[in-house]
């Protein structure tokens, strides 16, 4: 207790003394009077210029932070010049942390702190002091303001705030190349001793690494390190306050150093020669084996390029790299064989593809290994002689005929014979035959060019030892022409010539055309035929060209004479057999003007001669047709006058039959009048006159007794007369009264049989003969009857 008040004293009298300044600036005091002075006015005793001694000075204090002692720790002491110790002043204090981290006696005014207390929490605390009478409560002094400062001590360590830390440096970099800083800070008090100065130091990663004691930069300490062999370093860095000496506080952290490579190693062959076995059956491009150069370096660094050196065998094989394993892959480029060759040896090359300039002293990055490949044999199929087979054979050759042969060997050792047959989807319908042992092709069929004129199938050859084992061959058998069709006109048969064609003028160019198909091209001659030598009104001039003109003979041609001539040409190619045909060519004569251009090869060219235009004929055909009609008007006229006469001079209404001029056919004729008049009895209707002539009342020779009456024939026809009485497109029917259905009621009864007797030999057929001649034949008829019939009473 007596230290901590002696220390109190000390610091008193040293900043009253003014032997230490404050290290922050001082706030002005509230008193009148100037910093580091403090001017008293005793009350009612001090005028304007009297300065008085001053008491005491308060204006900044110390306390130590961390305080760890059992009593409160004293701070310091206020006193005014007022008090004199009789307890008449009273002291207080506020502000920061007044009542509850400072505390200040109201008699003595001693100031003390009653907890421990942190800089690094709150370096300082602002409180206001006043001196008050104790009696009557009034303030002796101002209220004045000072500090007190919490004091430092070094109680914390560096720390690293950014770690652990990560770097890297490439590998087979110099000593000092830069890697890293790193900074460490210390909560202390940088203004107060050494408690926050801080030095580095390596406490883990020598010799490989160094670090600046004051900056805190690292860097490489040894040259040439290789990542291959060591590729991670982990370095425990060390930051010590108090610049180091020894009772500083310390803190560490992690830097984890990583190599990074460079291309500082060529690729290297882990053995010298390579062996390798293929069957010789491997197809093209398949990979064939694989091999490997070992580069200790890490990604682009490590890629490896392969090429193979030309050599033995060099033009067989290709290499290529495999990316993701850098292995260099063997691909086949032409097929192997066995029985060729045994062994191939060659040189593959392996090197780096991105080098580094700065280890060319090193030696060259690439190696070289050598590779021996054994070719192994295997059962392969046999091989045709040719890889395609092609033949020729002429249309119609007869069957069994042979074309040609395919052949194929088994080239394996201890060979095999072969069996050949054709592949039966190729050849459907089986047009040719193939020797199984001899390989020889003959035709099946009758063979036509203008059918198919080639033919495509394929020949399976197969070893007898083991048939799976075949190969397949395309043959393809071309067709050859025969000339056994003769040639034909290619152009239309018909033409025309001018009537004022000139002798020698070529009316028509003509060419031919033949199925047949010569491999040298067809020939084609043409000429009359000698029937139509004899007196030509035209000929035929060959071109000797597969062409040929159609010529006159003489002058002027006439239609009226004759309008068409017909010209066999014969016409013959070149070949063998020869063939030829005649051809009939029709011309026609028509008219044309003086250039030769056709105007007309109708009818009409007949007449234009004699000087009548096309108008006047018309008008000459319109007469014609006009006094055919007037004739036929007259005709006609001249008839039905005559019949009117005869209608108004006979009496008789039999004499009717007469001016229809139709006898008829009897009762089964059904062409010669209308029968549907037959089926409507009531034509005759009030309030509307009958457009047919009425007959008069007939007086018969005789009168028939009366028929029984048949009600379901009356009934039969009373329906149909109803149906079409309502039919309002029923034509008026002009001989209704003498040949319909007439009733009870006619004077002239009915002509139909339906109430006719039952037996021929009641009726009486003499009043057929007063009919007129007309009527004679059928009196007769039935006059014959009557005297033949035996059952007849005379």
């Amino acid at each position: 207790m007596l230290t901590r008040n002696c220390l109190s004293l000390l610091l008193w009298v040293l900043f009253d003394g003014g032997l230490l300044t404050p290290l922050q600036p001082q706030p002005q005091q509230t008193l009148e009077a100037k910093p580091r002075e403090n001017v008293v006015t005793m009350p009612g005793r001090r005028s304007s210029a009297q300065r008085v001694k001053r008491g005491w000075v308060w204006n900044q204090f110390f306390v130590l932070e961390e305080y760890m002692g059992s009593e409160p720790q004293y701070v310091g002491k206020l006193h005014s010049d007022l008090d004199k110790g009789v307890g008449t002043v009273k002291y207080t204090l506020s502000g920061d942390g007044a009542g509850t981290v400072f505390t200040i006696d109201e008699t003595t005014g001693d100031i003390h702190a009653i907890r421990s207390l942190d800089r690094e929490e709150k370096p300082f605390y602002t409180l206001r002091a006043q001196a008050v009478d104790i009696d009557t409560k009034k303030p002796l002094e101002p209220e004045s303001e000072f500090i007190i400062k919490v004091q430092d001590i070094n109680d914390n360590e560096p720390k690293f705030l950014d770690g652990p830390y990560v770097a890297s440096v490439p590998e087979m970099s110099p000593v000092g190349a830069y890697v890293l800083q790193v900074k460490a800070t210390d909560a202390d008090d940088p203004t107060y001793g050494n408690s926050a100065r801080v030095v580095y130091s390596i406490l883990q990663g020598q010799p490989y690494f160094s670090i600046d004691p004051k900056t805190g930069v690292i860097r490489t300490a040894l040259p040439n390190m290789d990542r291959e062999v060591k590729e991670q370093y982990q370095v425990l860095i060390q930051a010590k306050d108090m610049g180091g000496q020894l009772g500083g506080l310390a803190g560490t952290t992690t830097v984890n150093i990583t190599l990074t490579d460079v291309n500082d190693n060529p690729p290297r062959f882990p053995k010298s020669i390579f062996h390798l076995k293929v069957p010789e059956s491997s197809p093209v491009g398949s990979a064939i084996g694989r091999i490997r150069a070992v580069d200790p370096d890490f990604g682009e660094n490590a890629e490896i390029e392969y090429n193979i050196v030309p050599g033995d065998g060099g033009n067989l094989f290709d290499i290529t790299t495999d990316e993701n394993t850098q292995e260099g892959v063997i691909k086949l480029k032409k097929p192997l064989d066995f029985e060729t060759k045994k062994a191939y040896t060659f040189k593959v090359e392996a090197s780096n593809l991105h080098l580094d300039h700065r280890f060319h002293s090193v030696g060259p990055f690439k190696d070289t290994a050598t590779v021996k490949i054994n070719v192994l044999d295997v059962d392969e199929p046999p091989i045709f002689s040719k890889p395609m087979y092609t033949m020729e054979v002429y249309e119609d050759t007869p069957v069994g005929t042979i074309i040609g042969a395919v052949t194929a060997q088994d080239l394996d050792v201890g060979s095999s014979s072969v069996k050949y047959f054709i592949d039966w989807k190729s050849d459907v319908d089986s047009y040719f035959t193939i020797d199984a042992t001899e390989g020889t092709i003959a035709t099946n069929e009758l063979l036509d060019r203008e059918s198919t004129a080639q033919y495509n199938f394929s020949i399976i050859a197969s070893k007898v030892s083991n048939p799976l084992l075949a190969s397949k061959v395309n043959v393809i058998i071309n067709v050859l022409d025969v000339n056994e069709f003769p040639p034909e006109i290619s152009v239309p048969y018909e033409t025309s010539v001018c009537e004022n064609a000139k002798p020698g003028q070529v009316i028509q160019t003509v060419s031919a055309a033949d199925k047949d198909l010569s491999p040298a091209g067809q020939r084609f001659s043409f000429r009359l035929s000698p029937e139509a030598s004899t007196k030509p009104n035209f000929t035929v001039h060959d071109y000797r060209n597969n062409t040929a003109g159609i010529e006159t003979r003489r002058s002027g041609y006439s239609r009226r004479q004759q309008e068409l001539y017909f010209l066999p040409v014969v016409i013959e190619d070149s070949s063998y057999p020869v063939q030829s045909s005649t051809n009939t060519m029709t011309i026609r004569v028509c008219r044309c003007d003086s250039d030769g251009t056709i105007l007309s090869c109708n009818v009409e060219a007949i007449f234009l001669p004699v000087g009548l235009s096309t108008g006047a004929l018309i008008a000459i055909l319109l007469c014609i047709v006009i006094l055919l009609v007037i004739v036929v008007l007259y005709v006609a006229l001249r008839r039905q006058k005559k019949k009117d006469t005869l209608m108004t001079s006979k009496e008789d209404i039999r004499d009717n039959v007469i001016h229809y001029d139709d006898e008829g056919g009897g009762e089964e004729d059904t062409q010669a009048f209308d029968i549907g008049a037959l089926r409507n009895p009531k034509v005759i209707e009030d309030n509307k006159i009958r457009r047919d002539i009425k007959p008069d009342t007939l007086c018969f020779p005789r009168q028939r007794p009366p028929v029984e009456d048949n009600r379901d024939i009356r009934d039969f026809i009373n329906q149909r007369l109803q149906e079409n009485d309502v039919d309002p497109t029923a034509p008026p029917y002009d001989s209704l009264a003498t040949y319909a259905y007439e009733g009870n009621g006619s004077v002239a009864e009915s002509l139909s049989s339906i109430d006719s007797l039952t037996t021929e030999a009641d009726q009486d057929y003499d009043y057929l003969s007063d009919w007129g001649p007309r009527f004679k034949v059928l009196a007769e008829m039935f006059g014959e009857e009557e005297s033949y019939n035996p059952d007849k009473v005379t």
